[in-house]
């Protein structure tokens, strides 16, 4: 059984991935005996088409040896070899071209129609003295020369059999004329063709099978390859692990978050960036010892808890640093940061003021230099 790189044994079926990397290889399921069946059938197939104008073909061909006497040689030569090249030329396109879609329809059934530019590429390994002996020692090349030896001890043995019965025939074509010759060397060449192609109908099927399995095997798996493609398709169960944990924190954070909104009305001021972060804010003096973040969001959130704020009559104060420092320091039902406390009393001096109906400009709120961020959470 085949081993990998790792030393393990190769037991495991191969993944898609593999199949798709051994495709763009050059790897796919293919048989040149099954090619060769299909060739000959389709030749028989066109021979029995043209059967019945064999006789009138080599008539015509024949044609082109008779000379009249006193007939210009040289001229007549040229004319006649460049009419039985025109018809040569047909003749091989007309059997070609069939042929050829045969064998791509054969192949599309077989593995599919697959270019592949690797399969083309240098290895040194091809002009590798060791790696070829290795290669003609292997059960692939062993296999190969039993299956060769076999075919043609086959054929010949096929070809025998049929011929023996049509030589008494070919005696009489010495006598015969051009047509009538053709016409029995074209019915035994058709008695010849259909047996072996019996026989190659045969050793192609069992050749499909062998290079099917042949494939399959060389693209078994070891444990730990899966184990490495796995790692390398999803990322490795730590990595995983830490994704899942920090969706569910997300996902907790998020839902904390929205249910926050229903405390916004119960706020006392909100700090706007002014579109991008809100913070709503809590103080009654005697109910907690500092100011405490009732709700927080960016993007719609903010936007959401901005209207609720609106609804519900609260101040609303568009001082971007100090939203974005309350937004990145703290948390929902805490109070807010030590370093903040200055900030937020200018904040709901002024907002005390106004709810007693005092004229009052907005104050200028500074900052703490290490709780400066930006709107993606850098410190400024």
């Amino acid at each position: 059984m085949a081993e990998g790189d790792d030393g393990q044994e190769k037991t495991e079926e191969p993944t898609q991935k593999r199949r798709e990397q051994a495709r763009e290889d050059g790897s796919i399921v293919t048989s040149k005996e099954v090619f060769v069946f299909a060739t000959l059938a389709g030749g028989l197939a066109l021979l029995m088409m043209i059967e019945g104008l064999l006789p009138a073909l080599v008539r015509g061909w024949s044609g082109y040896l008779v000379i009249e006497p006193g007939a210009d040689l040289e001229r007549i030569a040229m004319v006649r070899l460049g009419q039985a090249w025109r018809e040569v030329l047909i003749a091989g396109l007309v059997v070609s071209v069939p042929l050829l879609a045969l064998v791509l329809l054969v192949q599309s059934a077989m593995g599919g129609i697959n270019f592949s530019t690797k399969a083309l590429s240098f290895k040194a390994s091809r002009i590798n003295p060791a790696a070829g002996l290795k290669r003609m020692v292997s059960l692939k090349a062993l296999v190969e020369l039993a299956k060769a030896v076999a075919k043609v001890a086959l054929l010949i043995g096929v070809a025998v059999l049929v011929l023996r019965d049509e030589l008494s025939p070919l005696d009489r074509l010495w006598t015969a004329a051009p047509g009538d010759a053709a016409a029995v060397l074209g019915a035994g060449l058709i008695r010849l063709v259909s047996a072996l192609l019996i026989v190659l109908a045969v050793i192609g099927g069992l050749d499909l099978v062998w290079q099917a399995w042949s494939l399959t095997n060389s693209m078994k798996m070891s444990r730990q390859e899966l184990k490495e493609e796995s790692k390398e398709s999803n990322g490795s169960p730590e990595v995983k692990g830490r994704m899942r944990r920090m969706q569910m924190e997300a996902s907790r954070n998020g839902a904390r978050r929205r249910a926050a909104l229903d405390d916004v009305p119960q706020a006392t001021a909100i700090v706007t960036n002014p579109t991008h972060f809100a913070v709503a804010l809590r103080y009654v003096p005697g109910e907690t010892p500092a100011p405490v973040i009732l709700a927080m969001g960016k993007g719609p959130m903010a936007l959401d808890i901005i209207e609720r704020g609106r609804k519900a009559g609260i101040g609303t104060l568009r001082i971007p640093l100090l939203a974005r420092a309350l937004y990145f320091t703290g948390d929902i039902g805490q109070e807010i940061p030590d370093g903040l406390y200055g900030a937020v009393a200018v904040v709901l001096a002024h907002v005390y003021r106004l709810d007693r109906g005092e004229a009052a400009e907005m104050p200028d709120v500074d900052v703490p230099e290490g709780l400066a961020f930006d709107e993606f959470g850098r410190p400024m």
